[in-house]
């Protein structure tokens, strides 16, 4: 009993280090948004904490296109910021695009 109540816990523990460090990297917007709303979920997380690190883990230059908006533009809950992030990282995506001509 005590045992699965530890194993538990560390559970839990290795959740919210796995969402404290999960980065975009590389990932699609929409796979990395799905992935860590999972992650968010399951540690049970506060909204204003899962903005921060959303701010914290998504590639850096669509976090600056979004804090550019003007104030009143600028998103302010959780589902504002998903959305806001989804539109902009698939534009950002189509910038990278490089053609071989």
């Amino acid at each position: 009993m005590l045992t699965e109540v530890m194993r538990e816990g560390e559970r839990d523990m290795d959740a919210e280090w796995c969402i404290e460090t999960f980065t975009q990297e590389r990932k699609h917007i929409t796979d990395f948004l799905i992935e860590f709303m999972a992650l968010a979920a399951k540690v049970q997380t506060d909204k204003q904490h899962v903005i921060f690190l959303l701010k914290k883990n998504v590639n850096k230059d669509i976090i600056r296109a979004i804090l550019a908006y003007p104030p009143k533009k600028a998103p302010t809950m959780l589902e504002q910021w998903k959305v806001t992030i989804t539109a902009v990282g698939q534009g950002y995506k189509w910038t990278n695009v490089r053609y071989d001509y």
